[in-house]
């Protein structure tokens, strides 16, 4: 089959008239983020908080898939899995991530490095108690990642789960399923411009403090 070619985009017009400026930007990253984060939810019409989570083993291979961000404070950003899929595995060998936000409708990226570390258990407890019973029990059935038979396989769980329990919402939080806390050192701020004069500003980690640094488009 042969390829077809893609045609380019030819100009590409800003969203809106604010200027984004290393001068103007907000002395923390997180700050930055949250602004832009409230821009995206009154914009973006659906899943505002998905990211591309990219992971890389101890055989240096990378891999990526997108996941939500469920909680983010002034430490880093939350995520929550099992720690027995590949990207959990990864982890364990390589807490390197790096993970990356893009609203098209506001032709901004945001672009984050850093190490990962598990959440408190209660704080995983705390977040499976607040998801909906059958996302509950997807995550107490499914060996994440790994090959399984086929789809009847992984329903015949579920069902013996469902005759197991005394009610849906009583399932509690699997061993190996809770949140991961990416604890950034770099995160950079794309903003799309006209004539592909892109703005991008960069933060990076300088013990407690931060730099910021323009970089060319």
């Amino acid at each position: 089959m042969p390829l077809k070619k893609i045609a380019p985009t030819r100009t590409r017009k800003r969203a809106g008239t604010r200027v984004f400026s290393e001068l103007t930007v907000a002395a923390d990253p997180m700050v930055q983020f949250l602004s832009w984060f409230s821009d995206a939810a009154r914009t973006v019409k659906t899943e505002v908080n998905a990211m591309c989570l990219a992971t890389a083993g101890a055989n240096g291979r990378p891999s990526s898939r997108m996941v939500l961000l469920k909680a983010m404070d002034g430490r880093g950003f939350v995520f929550f899995t099992c720690y027995d899929s590949r990207k959990g595995r990864e982890i364990s060998e390589n807490p390197r991530v790096a993970a990356t936000f893009f609203w098209k409708e506001l032709e901004r990226q945001v672009r984050i490095t850093g190490k990962v570390k598990k959440v408190s258990r209660e704080e995983s407890r705390e977040y499976f108690a607040s998801r909906p019973p059958e996302s509950r029990i997807s995550a107490a059935i499914s060996p994440q990642s790994r090959v399984i038979p086929d789809r009847a396989w992984l329903e015949r769980r579920q069902k013996e789960l469902l005759m197991s329990l005394d009610h849906p919402e009583n399932i509690l939080l699997p061993a190996n399923w809770g949140g991961y806390r990416i604890l950034p050192d770099e995160v950079e701020f794309w903003q799309g411009g006209e004539h592909r004069l892109h703005d991008r500003i960069l933060y990076k980690r300088k013990g407690q403090a931060w730099t910021i640094s323009r970089l060319a488009p």
